[in-house]
């Protein structure tokens, strides 16, 4: 069920509103099950979605549109702030992308944050030959802190969120590319191919992170057929990455357009960064994650609507357990959805 309203709402100084709002009703997908009221929760909120929030920020060749999505009840919202891949869709890779991600978290206690990164296909005419481009790694991560400068702001925009927010729950979330900007954020260096400068873009506010199918070592290891496309690639550093995380990576994901190292690719930014981190390897999964991207896209190889919810709970509890120490969320996850005759994944911790 949905509804949609122009809320003609003017802008002030910083954040201009021209929003469409939407009200969704989450339905239990079967992979779901009972983890508690709250962030996390087992039981889906309606969801609340609105966008966009337009942000001004000095110095960006265009503005920064964020989509908010968070439940219609409830206080003490996680934020989750999600950054999208650089897929071949024009759509998905921007705010109007991840609507199964964004949809389940909110649903389940998380406002979740939305930026359509300046690499977005809908912007590329806009900013054909802008410097940093096509893929702007250092812009992305940026966006991020810039979000979180303005987190009262985006706050007070959207209706019925004031007060809500808890500004000190603050986790990062990414898919491929998104995954590598989210590594960025928790601690992850990278030395600028064009300047020889190691840059830091870690962001303190930010508590926790889950990568999804992100890209892993450079060097050597970056040996396919569009690895010099993407010179940022080869020079990431994960040993600084200190930050807790969880990973996941796809058993059958193969980018062999990058490397020949195969889906353990996808585990590195786990077995090459320190602890606290998880690892969630899922089976027969390739880099789409079941659809995470989005509802019945083209792109996605592995088209699973059951495995998508899997992600979305697995995810969801561990951020809900890595906020609230002590609960079981991430446990009764674990048992429910990578223990019985077909689970749909294994983890590991260290």
């Amino acid at each position: 069920m949905s509804a949609y309203a122009d809320t003609g709402v003017e802008a002030d100084a910083e954040v201009d509103v021209e929003a469409e709002v939407e009200v969704e009703v989450d339905t239990d997908t079967g992979a779901d099950r009972g983890t508690g009221g709250g962030a996390g929760s087992g039981t889906p909120i309606p969801v609340l979605s609105y966008s966009p929030v337009v942000l001004s920020v000095p110095g960006r060749p265009v503005d920064l549109r964020v989509r908010v999505s968070a439940p219609a009840t409830g206080t003490g919202l996680p934020v989750i702030l999600l950054s999208h891949g650089h897929g071949g869709s024009n759509h998905l890779s921007s705010l109007h992308g991840y609507a199964p991600l964004a949809d389940f978290w909110a649903a389940r206690g998380f406002m979740v944050l939305q930026p359509t990164h300046l690499s977005s296909r809908m912007l590329s005419d806009v900013l054909a030959g802008a410097p940093g481009g096509p893929f702007f790694w250092r812009s992305r991560a940026e966006d991020m802190s810039h979000i979180l400068d303005r987190l009262d702001v985006i706050e007070a925009a959207v209706p019925q969120l004031a007060g809500r927010v808890d500004h000190g729950k603050v986790a990062v979330a990414g898919h491929s590319l998104g995954g590598f900007t989210a590594g960025l954020l928790l601690g992850a260096r990278v030395t600028d191919p064009d300047s020889g400068e190691v840059v830091d873009l870690a962001e303190p506010r930010i508590k926790a992170g889950v990568l999804l199918a992100a890209p892993g070592r450079g060097g050597d290891a970056l040996n396919g057929p569009m690895a010099k496309g993407i010179p940022f690639f080869k020079v990431v550093d994960f040993s600084t990455m200190s930050t807790p995380a969880l990973v996941v990576a796809g058993d059958k994901d193969d980018s062999r357009h990058f490397t020949d190292m195969g889906p353990d690719w996808h585990a590195d930014p786990y077995t090459l960064a320190p602890g606290p981190k998880t690892l969630l390897t899922l089976f027969d999964a390739e880099h789409g994650l079941g659809g995470i991207a989005g509802y019945d896209v083209a792109e996605t190889t592995d088209e699973n609507p059951a495995r998508v919810a899997a992600v979305g709970r697995l995810t969801a509890a561990y951020l809900r357990t890595r906020f609230h120490p002590g609960d079981d969320a991430w446990r009764e996850a674990q048992d429910a959805l990578t223990g019985g005759a077909e689970p749909w994944g294994r983890v590991e911790s260290k």
